[in-house]
């Protein structure tokens, strides 16, 4: 564009003439501007005015070489009609120039002025040159296109520029005291009692000490507390442990007359004789016992929840399954029934059990797991505090990807999808399992808690990402 013509929009006086003219009907498609030192000249002079024809050419685009119509200027400044821009975008698939091959970034958007500008010039020409766009259906898809991608780069963009002068760095603020707060749980987990009760799943049962007794006592639930000073004074250590009946429990000095209590006791004294250790009762000692299967089950229910429950009843089912089902589909809810009894249930759900777990399992997946934590909230206080918020932002974002293809109409999708995710899932097990040998313990622990602690933090910051969006 000529500076000439730049300096005579930016002059106001200059523009006034011209809305007076286009009133008057005095300008068509060419018209006559007076540049500012001309205007002097005449004014001191009295010299003859010197007249500067515009002709449409001028401003013409350089894709299709006709009127500039919704003027788009990108950074490096050149202009095109926004519909010759969207068809370059659709054919190339690159945010760049037409003409310098200089990238763009953002969205570029209408040049108002210009627009305004070329529209007052030659109305005619504009007029039936957007009429025959409006008739071009071809035009409007690549419209369509091209903005539905403006849509979905804008909102970021916007919302890093515009809230986080205010709202981004109290936020910012709540997830770094998230943060802290996980590193303080890792290192209290680290430095507490917890870690060294896993030595119990590893030791022997006959070489237990009386101490080790009353741990592995405590551990079968709040009922069990109560007998434990008992224990303590007939100095009850592992090979004395092994050697109890039934009927030495109920007599002097143990005294344990509740047939319940009893039975668990001596169920989970089989339980031991069997295994010859103790067996996993909590997430650490599970995690002791199964590095592998821990981690394996924190990522794969984390990231295909329906596809794992699959998994474990298909290949897991007396193990995993059963006790899993049983802790949150309880055939009747009791609130005295200790979370242990639960996962010692090996028999197979009744039909209201399996009808509960279908309905959960189809809509709300991640609420089994929420549930299931729920249940350990006495063992594990932060852990599993930790596992039910992330379950429920979980929860959110899968919500959120539901609407996302129900707005769009790409619903019919679904089905390729899911087969999509199921072999990204299967080779990455696959690709896991092989190499699984050579992965050093502590990369596999810094993945665990990552998961466990981080997870959590990262899905807040998605959640409200998701919820900025909708607001624009």
């Amino acid at each position: 564009m000529p500076a000439g013509i730049i300096n005579t929009l930016h002059d106001l006086s200059t523009w006034r003439q011209l809305s007076n003219r286009l009133k008057k009907g005095e300008m068509e498609e060419d018209v006559t501007l007076e540049t500012e030192t001309e205007k002097e000249k005449v004014g001191s002079n009295a010299a003859p005015k010197i007249n500067r024809q515009i002709s449409v050419s001028e401003f013409s685009c350089h894709c299709c070489y006709d009127i500039l119509v919704n003027p788009t200027t990108l950074n490096c400044g050149h202009s095109f009609c926004r519909h010759c821009l969207a068809f370059w975008w659709l054919s190339s698939k690159k945010n760049e120039c037409p003409e310098c091959r200089e990238k763009w970034e953002g969205f570029p958007k209408v040049n108002i002025l210009l627009r305004d500008a070329i529209e007052k010039l030659f109305p005619d020409v504009t007029k039936q040159r957007k009429e025959d766009i409006q008739q071009n259906s071809e035009i409007a898809r690549s419209l369509t296109a091209f903005q539905k991608y403006g849509n979905d780069q804008i909102p970021t963009a916007a919302n890093a520029g515009r809230t986080n002068p205010r709202g981004g760095g109290f936020f910012s603020g709540v997830l770094t005291a998230l943060t802290c707060v996980a590193v303080v749980l890792l290192v209290y987990h680290w430095s507490s009692r917890e870690f060294e009760d896993d030595l119990l799943v590893h030791k022997p049962v006959a070489k237990w000490t009386t101490g080790e007794v009353i741990l592995w006592l405590e551990q079968l639930g709040p009922w069990a507390s109560h007998y434990k000073e008992r224990f303590v004074l007939e100095r009850v250590n592992g090979r004395l442990l092994l050697t109890l009946t039934d009927e030495e429990l109920t007599k002097a000095p143990y005294n344990i007359q509740n047939n319940s209590h009893r039975k668990a006791i001596l169920m989970e004294l089989e339980h031991v004789k069997t295994l010859g250790v103790k067996p996993p009762q909590n997430l650490w000692e599970y995690k002791a016992v199964n590095p592998g299967k821990s981690l394996f089950l924190l990522y794969a229910l984390k990231s295909s929840p329906r596809l794992s429950l699959l998994y474990l009843y298909l290949f897991d089912y007396t193990e995993t399954f059963l006790p899993f089902i049983h802790t949150i589909c309880p055939v009747q809810e009791d609130e005295h029934e200790d979370i242990i009894t639960k996962l010692l249930d090996r028999t197979d759900p009744t039909w209201k059990q399996w009808r509960e777990f279908i309905v959960k399992y189809l809509l709300l997946p991640y609420q089994l797991i929420a549930e299931f934590a729920w249940d350990w909230l006495e063992v594990h206080y932060w852990t599993s505090r930790f596992i039910i918020v992330n379950a429920m932002l979980l929860s959110v974002l899968e919500l959120f990807s539901f609407w996302k293809l129900w707005s769009r109409r790409k619903l019919k999708t679904i089905p390729h999808r899911m087969w999509s995710h199921f072999w990204k899932v299967s080779t990455q097990g696959l690709f896991v399992a092989i190499f699984w040998p050579f992965i050093p313990q502590f990369v596999c622990n810094c993945l665990f808690y990552w998961a466990l602690y981080f997870n959590p933090i990262i899905n807040i910051d998605l959640v409200v990402k998701e919820i900025r969006r909708l607001e624009t």
